[in-house]
């Protein structure tokens, strides 16, 4: 069955080495194991801009030299202004800081020079506070210059300090013990302490899955201060209804016993944490605190995913969401009349409203909103009292990324989809929504880089099938006025070099899907290959995106006769809400026929073997491709890492944002379900799961009930293998051996009919 066409790309043919000269790589060389391995990188010349933002910074003759963008006249730069001047902070210099530290009783210059270079010491900008972690205790320096006041606080309890802020006003403020702890007088040196009276609490610090799923992986900040450093928001979570879950680590040193590791893991229909949004005044001598009211909510399980403030201080904001996030409040609570309200409600009725970006403030106290509201990201501007003013862009294409807004000159620079998804491409429109410009030409992945006046621009571009290459941009109309430098497409080393290309094919349902090929170097259409397919497919999360890809590993396999391919399903597609929102209670659905018809679309060709297709995938990608194997017979060999079996047993604000809860979307849950359906196991093939042990995000828990489920329904064409003290992902280079060593002998066996071979 044959998809679609052909639209845009054809393979390039002038990236491949001499015949001449092919040396192919070795599995050690393509896994990184052998040091001057070839590179397939294709950096092209460090350009950048001069100190003085008009001329150019380039390497000739081996010395650094000043060109002429336009004029290309080179002079030799001044050592006075070779470098950009670094603004010295305020407060005092390292030598203060050791001078101010040695008046603590028992601190000597030696300890004092220690402590100063803390690399997680943290300063207001104002140079009115400093704090400097050091072995267990905070070494802390507040006030104006030369009535400075250093003190050193010591954890209760000895629980570990951590999360630490300082404010603009020299207070401060830090985590111990999931207990928020602020000094707002360092010449009384008080402690406050403020933490609910519940035992399972955090308080100023987030859960593990508020951490994860809304504020940022390895974020777990939850209090934020005023800009003028006075006042402190923070977040409350009640996590005594939370679930608890265990992770084991089974390999400990110097014994045979195991450890374990339990934390609050909230799984699918769980409760959730529950929070509260405190705000705290410290502008006067005795604190005052205030629980914010959302009591309008009354009992709806609610997340609070996101703090802010306005630029003057005068109020603060939060966003509240429901439960599975189809609406996002954003409320404003005014610090002098105490009186508080929402601005913004965000919903949508046949998906999820994604977690909204902080407002971006004008001077005249209104501000741009980003909102998904038309099923496509873009900017909106609101009054200060929160009335919407106008739509500053729109269309069917999503608004990426704000790089400037330039509120003089009445602009704005941001990235969009507008002219393709797998690509990176710079416009600058007015504020008004008029006027605007693509900056960029050409298809590829482009970077901007402004010269001091912004009428030039550096396009650092390059696409999956063009090496990189530095162009210099006429910023009024986008033109390019010169090609500075380009990357060689040559590899380090002797070896063939692969060719990709990109297409847009049209899947059953008559949606364009992007997809990209690479065949070997020596590609030969009479010949039949296996088919390799690469992929994430999680939810907004394009796989592929047209920039040069440089993995050795792809091209260890097209050396190997293996056709690898990419495809962007629907729902990972990066092209706006409404394409992603198809995957709505039904994750798995649209990706997998998605995935199936881009193998028949590569397997109409006659040189493409339909019978020997490989997928791969970890995390979502490790669902996908098991699967593939459960729910297809496209596929020959799956190989799976680190994936969520039963999406019930992941956790609540991932999931439930995509397929709701269990009560109200069940068959959801069912039908897609690798445990659930492990008999329809595809007999002609092979899957092969591997897991993190200590995996702490998506549990070791999916592939032992999904290794039962196969078991008790007689299946024998699978394997498994647990990676011990691994987590989400493995760390260790010599597991990452084992494992890449692995499915190298799976892909062999299964795809390249070579059993057994070594």
């Amino acid at each position: 069955m044959r998809i679609g066409a052909l639209l845009f790309s054809a393979c390039t043919s002038a990236i491949a080495s001499s015949a001449s000269a092919q040396e192919p790589l070795t599995l050690e060389q393509a896994s990184g194991r052998e040091r001057g391995a070839p590179s397939f990188s294709t950096r092209a010349e460090n350009i950048r801009w001069a100190p003085d933002g008009e001329h150019l910074l380039r390497t000739i003759g081996g010395k650094e030299m000043w060109v002429h963008p336009l004029t290309e006249k080179t002079t030799e730069p001044s050592p006075r202004t070779n470098a950009r001047p670094k603004e010295a902070p305020l407060g005092p210099d390292r030598g203060g800081i050791i001078s101010l530290l040695q008046r603590l009783d028992g601190i000597d210059a030696a300890t004092a020079d220690s402590i100063s270079r803390s690399r997680e010491q943290r300063r207001a900008t104002s140079g009115l506070g400093i704090a400097m972690p050091y072995q267990g205790k905070l070494y802390l320096i507040a006030g104006e210059p030369d009535k400075e006041v250093v003190r050193v606080i010591e954890p209760a309890d000895k629980n570990r300090m951590e999360l630490m802020r300082v404010s603009e006003a020299g207070m401060f403020s830090w985590v111990e013990g999931n207990t928020l702890c602020v000094i707002s007088d360092l010449k009384n040196g008080k402690v406050h302490r403020f933490r609910s009276p519940i035992d399972d609490s955090f308080s100023g610090k987030l859960d593990w899955v508020y951490q994860e799923e809304i504020y940022g992986r390895g974020n777990f900040l939850a209090h934020w201060w005023s800009p003028d450093g006075e006042r402190l928001a923070w977040l409350e979570l009640d996590e005594s209804a939370v679930q608890e879950f265990t992770v084991i680590d089974h390999d400990e040193d110097d014994h045979f016993r195991v450890k374990p590791e339990i934390y609050n893991y909230p799984k699918v229909g769980d409760p959730n944490p529950k929070v509260k949004v405190q705000f705290g005044d410290f502008s006067g001598k005795n604190p005052k605190t205030t629980e914010l009211d959302l009591s309008e909510y009354g009992d709806q399980e609610i997340l609070v995913t996101r703090v802010s403030w306005t630029p003057k201080g005068d109020k603060m904001l939060f966003v509240v969401a429901d439960r599975i996030q189809t609406w996002a409040n954003l409320h404003w609570f005014d610090i002098k009349k105490k009186k508080q309200g929402v601005w913004i409600r965000e919903k949508q009725s046949d998906a999820w409203t994604p977690r909204p970006s902080e407002p971006r403030w004008m001077k005249d106290g209104s501000f741009l909103w980003e909102s998904h509201r038309t099923g496509y990201n873009h900017l909106y501007h609101y009054s200060a009292q929160g009335k919407i003013i106008r739509a500053i862009t729109r269309g069917d294409w999503n608004l990426n990324r704000i790089l400037s807004i330039d509120e003089e000159a009445g602009e704005m620079i941001y990235t969009s989809t507008e002219h393709g998804a797998i690509d990176v491409n710079v416009y600058r429109i007015d504020l008004d929504g008029s006027n605007k410009i693509r900056l960029t030409k050409g298809r590829g992945s482009h970077s901007l880089n402004f010269n001091g006046d912004g009428t030039l621009a550096l396009d650092r571009v390059s696409a999956i099938d063009m090496p990189e290459e530095v162009r210099l941009v006429d910023t009024k109309t986008g033109n390019v006025l010169k090609v500075l430098a380009q990357g060689s497409a040559e590899a380090t080393g002797k070896t063939e070099i692969a060719n990709w290309s990109v297409h847009e094919i049209i899947n059953r349902d008559g949606i364009p899907l992007d997809v990209a090929v690479l065949k070997p170097g020596d590609f030969d259409p009479k010949k039949s290959y296996a088919v390799w397919v690469s992929t994430y497919s999680g939810p907004n999360s394009p796989t592929l995106r047209n920039r040069w890809n440089s993995s050795s590993w792809l091209q260890f396999l097209a050396q190997n006769d293996i056709i690898v391919m990419q495809c962007n399903v629907r729902s990972a597609s990066g092209k706006g809400l409404k394409w992603t929102a198809t995957a709505y209670k039904q994750l798995g659905v649209p990706e997998l026929h998605d995935l199936e018809d881009a193998v028949d679309w590569l397997c109409a060709n006659q040189w493409a073997d339909e019978s020997r297709v490989g997928i791969t995938g970890y995390s979502y990608g490790g669902f996908i491709s098991a699967w593939a194997m459960i729910a297809s017979d496209k596929f020959r060999l799956a190989i799976a890492g680190g994936g969520v079996y039963d999406w019930r047993m992941y956790d609540t604000i991932y999931t439930e944002r995509y397929m709701q809860t269990p009560s109200t979307n069940m068959s959801g849950y069912q039908e897609t379900s690798c445990i659930k359906h492990a008999d329809d196991l595809n007999p002609n093939g092979y899957l092969y799961i591997y897991h993190g042990v200590m995996d702490d995000n998506v549990h070791m828990q999916n592939m032992m009930q999904l290794a039962l489920a196969l078991q008790k329904s007689g299946k024998t064409n699978w394997g498994m293998m647990a990676y011990p003290q691994t987590r989400h992902g493995i760390g260790n280079r010599d597991l990452r051996w084992h494992s890449r060593q692995v499915e190298w002998k799976l892909i062999k066996e299964w795809l390249l009919n070579k059993k057994g071979s070594g």
